[in-house]
């Protein structure tokens, strides 16, 4: 793998009961770098998450990570028992431990730091997103996998929470691998968007991609509602989705 790639995922393919779930996908992502994946649910996009972070394994294809880099991951979401005497500064420290000025700085990068004495069980949904992801950003990660960091916030948090994923890229300097369902709403934080649905359908920068006919067949941009996206799989992707070797029917 090149210097330059902090991750490189190479033609991967993972069939789950009868179902294959990822064909042939592959991508690269450069230190300091944001990309995202977008797609309808099932379109594979949280188990290529799961693929990449070793969690499940690939029937073929490999993904490769630069030695030694330190992962923070941030869950779709995290079911709280309401009685689970659980305080957020308790939470923070079940994997890893940290002196409590380090979980007050960490939550305050998140605009968290109000509730790092409250129950678990007792936060808002935006609240709970802040300390997931102060939680992840504990690791000091070179890499930092989100997915669906928005999930349970209203439009207005989840243009505060990208924002500070933008913020928290340029302070920090690290590589962000997540995952939305909203282009739109990622457009001003991400560099490279891939587009998903078991395969990559396209690929490029977040304003290319709102154009292209696979993700506006695919979300019913043109029509103002979903639509299933049949893509003919007659070619193939590069590393970032740009399609090559076309073949040639008589």
């Amino acid at each position: 793998m090149s210097r330059e790639l902090l991750l490189a995922v190479d033609q991967v393919n993972l069939t789950l009961g009868r179902h294959q779930v990822l064909q042939d996908v592959s991508l690269q992502l450069k230190p300091s770098e944001v990309l995202t994946l977008i797609g309808l649910n099932g379109s594979g996009k949280t188990t290529l998450l799961r693929v990449i972070l070793g969690l499940l394994l690939p029937d073929s294809g490999q993904v490769r990570l630069r030695p030694g880099t330190r992962i923070g991951y941030m869950p779709q979401k995290l079911p709280v028992e309401e009685t689970l005497p659980l305080s957020v500064a308790r939470f923070l420290t079940l994997s890893q431990r940290a002196p409590r000025e380090r979980l007050r700085q960490v939550l305050a990068e998140t605009g968290g730091a109000a509730v790092l004495d409250s129950p678990l069980a007792a936060l808002s949904g935006g609240e709970l997103q802040r300390v997931l992801l102060a939680k992840a950003l504990l690791r000091e990660p070179e890499l930092l996998v989100l997915d669906e960091p928005v999930q349970s916030v209203d439009v207005a948090g989840q243009f505060e929470l990208y924002d500070l994923l933008g913020r928290i890229r340029q302070r920090r300097g690290c590589a962000i691998l997540m995952v939305s369902h909203d282009l739109h709403l990622v457009m001003p934080t991400t560099d490279w968007v891939i587009c998903m649905n078991q395969h990559i359908c396209c690929a490029g920068p977040p304003e290319l991609v709102s154009q292209h006919p696979a993700y506006r067949q695919l979300f019913g941009v043109d029509r103002g509602r979903v639509a299933v996206y049949r893509h003919h799989h007659d070619h193939k992707h590069d590393a970032h989705g740009h399609i090559i070797e076309p073949e040639v029917r008589p």
